[in-house]
């Protein structure tokens, strides 16, 4: 039974509840792979015992004596609430075991370098978290972007109607975008992931201590060379690091949402939440309202995430190297809060409904189509583009009008309104009769025609968002490789540390 238990609470430490908003859950349920400051003092602590043994820095017996005290001390901790977060804290829970000899293995060493190191640690940890709940987000808007791949809709700027598209072209957009925040996290974790153990203070120490060694057994990819640099510059830097890509995944999230929550202010939209389970709610007063609960509530945490990255941000500004502001568990809490966000988007897009008669219906109440037929004026029949605009936009002003929808815009109107234009030109030399058949001209109006037609690498018709797909799904291979290569990696280490250290223990 404890066994079990136990099992369940390693299970649960990075298992929170994206719609609690409790700072505590994360460090609830401790056991022996707790990622705190507790667990990374210790792995430290291993590592300094089983290296400086080996380099001559302390003796074969005082390194076993001393690594029996450790293991006592971890042990503890493991099933207490009340776990060291501090350097000072931790010895003094080891010289209670080993007494006053084992701080004999401070030697080199200082809080700067060691909760540096340990802070660093943990966020490798919540980067990589993030980074697979990025990684589940980019496959499910992948998924649907081939799912939606000729879904016609209404593209929108300046918050009007502007261009038909397709919704997997659009859905690619938001794709590319968080791709991008993926190749900023492993930027990010590159960065993170240098080890600053021996830089001591700030200007390393005369102990000859081997920091190639230490980085290896930490599971850090290098060193975080400079020891200034790496205990009192990065350390302040690092802040707006992390929150250039928590500020850009929110910004899309946000961009994302903002976009869906328009349709919920017409009647007929054209892309809703599935209703119910915790997607919708009806409202307390209006029997006819569903509101977009889950929407709402995505929207509130992203934004909720740019105050928490800017607020980690001003907590660097404008402190001289050294201090502590814009260290600590916050930004671990920061990265946490974006996971939250990016696990409750995915939900949002994985109970999203489209309608495609309806957007469909959307695209022929308007005239997004009428820059087609400027474009085909001058493409197909040499007539300079304003030109060509101004009789398309005369067409849009006559319909409005007359209350005329494109697929019914009568085609002898079109015919006078090219005829009156093509009179007041006098420089250049145009086609007396408006140059477009009936049936050229209808076509021009069709929006599924439109998005197939396009002929420029990266639009909507089929052919390139074939290689889009596929492009993307090579991205995204990429990239959760990448991620199970980077916890692997972690994994090597600490089995490594642990296998070395044991030897030390068993003696």
């Amino acid at each position: 039974m404890k066994e079990e238990q136990t099992k369940d609470k390693v299970q649960t430490q990075w298992a929170y509840n994206p719609y609690n908003s409790s700072r505590d859950d994360r460090l609830l349920a401790v056991g022996a792979n707790t990622e705190d400051v507790f667990f990374w003092l210790g792995e430290i602590n291993k590592a300094s015992l089983v290296i400086n043994s080996r380099i001559g820095l302390l003796d074969v017996e005082s390194a076993k004596a001393f690594a029996k005290g450790l293991q006592q001390v971890l042990e503890k901790g493991d099933t207490t609430q009340t776990r060291a977060q501090s350097v000072v804290d931790f010895e003094a829970l080891w010289v209670q075991q080993s007494g006053a000899e084992v701080s004999r293995i401070h030697a080199g060493r200082s809080s700067q370098d060691m909760l540096t190191t340990a802070n660093m640690a943990v966020l490798r940890t919540a980067l990589l978290a993030l980074g697979k709940a990025l990684g589940r987000l980019t496959k499910v808007l992948l998924e649907l972007a081939n799912e939606h791949k000729e879904t016609i809709v209404p593209a929108y700027t300046n918050g009007v109607a502007a261009q038909p598209t397709s919704y997997g072209h659009y859905l690619h957009a938001f794709f590319e975008g968080f791709s991008r925040d993926l190749d900023r996290l492993q930027a990010v974790y590159k960065r993170i992931n240098r080890s600053p153990m021996g830089a001591m203070v700030l200007n390393g120490t005369g102990w000859p201590l081997d920091r190639e060694a230490m980085a290896q057994y930490l599971g850090f990819k290098a060193l975080a060379y400079n020891c200034y640099d790496a205990t009192q510059v990065y350390t302040l830097e690092y802040a707006a690091d992390l929150a250039s890509l928590t500020n850009s995944l929110a910004i899309h999230v946000g961009n994302f949402i903002a976009d869906v929550m328009q349709q919920y202010a017409q009647p007929r939209p054209w892309i809703i939440l599935q209703e119910g389970q915790g997607n919708t709610y009806v409202s307390s007063a209006m029997p006819q309202k569903r509101n977009p609960g889950l929407l709402n509530a995505t929207r509130t945490k992203a934004s909720t995430l740019l105050g928490e990255g800017y607020t980690a941000v001003m907590r660097a500004h404008n402190v001289p190297p050294g201090m502590a502001d814009a260290r600590g568990l916050d930004l671990v809490e920061l990265l946490t809060s974006a996971q939250s966000v990016v696990t409750l988007f995915t939900h949002c897009l994985q109970v999203l409904q489209v309608d495609k008669k309806r957007a469909l219906e959307e695209l022929n109440l308007d005239w997004t189509a009428s820059q087609e037929v400027a474009d085909i004026l001058m493409r197909e029949y040499d007539i300079p583009f304003r030109i060509g605009h101004h009789v398309a936009s005369e067409v849009v002003s006559y319909a409005r009008q007359h209350g005329l929808k494109p697929l019914d815009f009568p085609y002898e109107v079109v015919v006078q309104i090219y005829t009156n234009i093509a009179e007041t030109i006098n420089d250049i030399e145009l086609p007396s009769i408006f140059p477009m058949s009936e049936q050229r001209f209808k076509a021009a109006l069709n929006p599924t025609e439109i998005v197939q037609h396009r002929a420029v690498k990266g639009g909507p018709q089929k052919s390139e968002m074939a290689y889009m797909l596929q492009q993307g799904r090579l991205t995204l291979d990429n990239k959760v490789y990448w991620l199970s290569e980077a916890q692997s990696a972690l994994e090597r280490a600490r089995n490594t540390l642990q296998r070395d250290f044991q030897m030390i223990l068993e003696g």
